[in-house]
């Protein structure tokens, strides 16, 4: 998902140009050192909040 979401956005911040090629990746390691480290933090809260409203089966 960050692969995609960093490519769109560079894209669009850059155009279709040679510098996405170059510039992509890094991106995406940014993206990707971010989304991680939230994602690990903000599902076991998400996954608490659903419990309270969605009934086991």
């Amino acid at each position: 998902m960050t692969f995609v979401v960093s490519g769109v956005s560079t894209v669009l911040a850059l155009g279709v140009t040679d510098e996405v090629l170059a510039r992509w990746p890094v991106a995406w390691a940014m993206s990707w050192l971010i989304a991680f480290p939230t994602v690990l933090v903000v599902l076991p809260i998400v996954r608490r909040l659903v419990g309270r409203f969605v009934e086991a089966h």
